[in-house]
């Protein structure tokens, strides 16, 4: 293999070659997905998981799917769905919102820790992760974790790894657990609230028992979702539209989720940014950023926000990523604390030693 020609490996033997020669020449590599998660202007040469793709083993009985990280999630997705089985924290395709032809892959979700609007019942992607193999920036191949639930080692270094966006390792392998498809929903639709009736909802239903699966606010109306077998979801849904009967609550079986997932609603046009907050400050927080001129629109219950217009919201959330710039300059990510910033610091030297890996990715 010419490793300074083909940066598009096949095999973990090949990535390891490709990063233990740029290792060895510090020559930066600009780690690519399917293009979906987030604009990568960090430096360097384009080095290619997509060939590195398929299915390694999937036990529906065990309920671990093993899978290397240029699978597209389409792939994985059709598979478990064929045996009732899903990615129970539901992986957002933000390919439209970045205006690209882009695949999402698995790789990129974990490199992301990439979750859509269930995550406020069944957690985010790390939580799911059981184990990964990875390649450091010297090439030596590693693995953490195991292929079952109930696998203890230690030191969790998946964990770590997912959101790093490939600035200390690369994925060579990733293992996840997946759950049962339950097999009926509803939602309730509340049209024409504000962010403060919105938080006013959220707190009502996911204080309750009913195992709420999605809470959104998008483009004025709250979207409650509620999931599971059939004579569980007829009580659930009837507790909480008694519960919310002052806000008049309609019932939708066809409710626009993965649009509210993929976040369909601000796909085209404008600087858009993704703002982590506490669900409590999301009603002013929103006030604030209209009034920079753009909008907004709330998911997990309003522990995230999405705004699109102008200006730069880290005046008001310190959170706030910049996930689609169409001519908005500065950092991507937010600036970090000088304590956490040192502890990020001392974790790359340790795993890419010569800083070949997405360099100035969380600077650019």
């Amino acid at each position: 293999m010419n490793v300074a020609s083909d940066l598009a490996p096949t095999t973990e033997a090949e990535l390891s070659e490709i990063l233990s020669d740029h290792h060895a020449r510090r020559a930066p590599l600009r780690i690519m997905g399917g293009g979906t998660r987030v604009e990568n202007r960090a430096a360097g040469e384009a080095l290619s998981l997509s060939r590195l793709s398929g299915v390694v083993t999937y036990s529906p009985g065990e309920m671990t799917l093993i899978a290397r990280p240029g699978t597209p999630l389409a792939e994985i997705e059709q598979m478990l769905a064929a045996e009732g089985q899903a990615l129970a924290f539901e992986p957002p395709d933000m390919g439209a919102v970045l205006g690209g032809n882009g695949t999402p892959t698995l790789g990129g979700t974990v490199a992301a820790n990439a979750s859509g609007p269930r995550r406020l019942l069944a957690g985010a992607c790390r939580d799911h992760l059981l184990g990964v193999r990875f390649v450091d920036g010297r090439g030596r191949v590693m693995k953490n974790g195991g292929r079952v639930m109930k696998n203890v080692t230690g030191l969790d270094l998946s964990k770590l790894l997912a959101g790093s966006y490939g600035t200390l390792a690369v994925l060579a392998e990733v293992v996840l657990k997946t759950l049962p498809l339950l097999p009926a929903r509803t939602t309730l639709s509340f049209p024409g609230v504000t962010e403060d009736i919105a938080l006013r909802i959220f707190t009502t239903a996911l204080s309750t028992p009913f195992e709420v699966s999605g809470a959104a606010h998008v483009g004025g109306t709250v979207y409650l979702r509620i999931e599971g077998l059939e004579g569980q979801l007829a009580y659930r849904r009837d507790r909480l539209l008694a519960l919310l009967a002052d806000h008049r609550p309609e019932v939708l079986d066809d409710a626009p989720w993965q649009a509210i997932r993929d976040v369909a609603h601000f796909a085209g046009g404008g600087p858009l940014w993704r703002i982590l907050c506490k669900p409590s400050d999301a009603p002013g927080l929103c006030d604030g950023l209209r009034a920079m001129g753009g909008d907004c629109s709330l998911d997990w219950g309003g522990g995230l926000i999405w705004y699109r217009g102008p200006g730069n919201p880290r005046a008001l959330a310190p959170h706030a990523t910049l996930v689609r710039r169409e001519g908005a300059e500065g950092p991507a990510f937010p600036p970090l604390a000088p304590a956490v910033a040192r502890l990020q610091d001392g974790l790359r030297r340790s795993f890419d030693p010569a800083g070949i890996l997405n360099p100035g990715l969380m600077d650019a």
